[in-house]
């Protein structure tokens, strides 16, 4: 199963968007409510998730995707479930993805020593050991990152790349119109 992590306060663009495309690509996707069931967005829009962080089993995680946005960033990265999530996937080498605020968990949490990524402008101090690329969506190894949610779409085409292939990816792309 890919985890979408969403905590009060998440960038509704750059989860949903990313769920709705993961999803037109036939992937698990499952959003994890982290601290409530229905998770209200940074712009007041409730999402009720697939299941609670008390609910998910870590070790079913395929992959793990943050969105971004205040305070939903600083929530997700309180979170002991989302933590555990996070060194699950990477000790296993697993793809994880952190969109606008969100690379700057990945960074204070050690992870992005030597990679290239990028962020939501002012975030870069977070972005500790990591290299920053001029791009609005960056994969490097098992990481992808992203500026922010006007690239929403962009970011998730990224990851049906990574996780299905090429051509799904342009289907998707062609068939959103997104050209």
């Amino acid at each position: 199963m890919i985890a979408v992590f969403l905590a009060n306060g998440f960038e509704e663009i750059e989860a949903l968007a990313t769920v709705d495309i993961l999803r037109r690509a036939r992937l698990n996707v499952v959003t994890v409510g982290v601290g409530s069931h229905t998770p209200v967005g940074a712009h007041s829009i409730p999402v009720t998730a697939d299941i609670t962080e008390d609910q998910l089993v870590i070790s079913d995680c395929e992959a793990v995707i943050l969105p971004g946005g205040m305070p939903g960033t600083l929530n997700l990265e309180n979170s002991s479930v989302v933590q555990a999530a996070l060194a699950y996937a990477m000790d296993n080498a697993l793809p994880v993805a952190a969109i606008c605020a969100a690379p700057s968990i990945l960074g204070h949490a050690g992870y992005l020593q030597g990679k290239k990524v990028t962020c939501y402008p002012g975030f870069e101090p977070d972005l500790i050991g990591a290299t920053l690329a001029d791009v609005s969506v960056v994969t490097d190894g098992t990481i992808t990152t992203a500026s922010g949610a006007g690239v929403a779409v962009d970011f998730a085409l990224e990851l049906v790349r990574r996780l299905v292939s090429d051509e799904t990816a342009e289907s998707i792309r062609r068939g959103i119109q997104c050209l």
